[in-house]
């Protein structure tokens, strides 16, 4: 199920801005649409809207987040076994994968502009060894 917008949109396209699938229609000063067949429940439009006009898949309405306390990736470098899933499963194409170790061949990935990040998650919901945190970069420790 997609995100869904309300009628108290403002129309200030804020979500059209974010939005990574281009979901979201509308012109400025109007009500916007989701389209659900496009959206990947990423959850930006909803982090970015100042009119609370953005409602997930489970009926609640999306809570504006500034932009400094999205939930960025964490990578445990112990843990990760650098199989590129979270590089291929990023809707923003944000994270990159660099050597990251002397003598180790093996490349890790890392978020190289905190700014491209959405924070929607994708990355630690398909880490297969749950290699990834998300947390606001503020309360992360220092990456291994």
């Amino acid at each position: 199920m997609a995100y869904f917008i309300l009628d108290s949109c403002i129309g200030c396209e804020n979500c059209k801005t974010v939005c990574p699938s281009q979901a979201v229609m509308g012109e400025k000063k109007l009500l916007h649409t989701i389209d659900g067949t496009v959206c990947i429940e990423c959850g930006a439009c909803g982090r970015v809207c100042p009119a609370k006009a953005v409602e997930d898949s489970f009926g609640l309405v999306a809570q504006k987040v500034s932009k400094e306390n999205w939930e960025k990736p964490f990578f445990n470098l112990e843990t990760c076994m650098s199989c590129g899933i979270c590089l291929d499963t990023c809707p923003a194409g944000a994270l990159s994968a660099n050597l990251q170790r002397v003598g180790n061949r093996h490349v890790f990935p890392y978020l190289p502009d905190e700014a491209a990040c959405m924070g929607c998650g994708f990355c630690a919901d398909d880490c297969p060894v749950a290699a990834i945190t998300m947390a606001p970069r503020s309360a992360l420790p220092q990456e291994a």
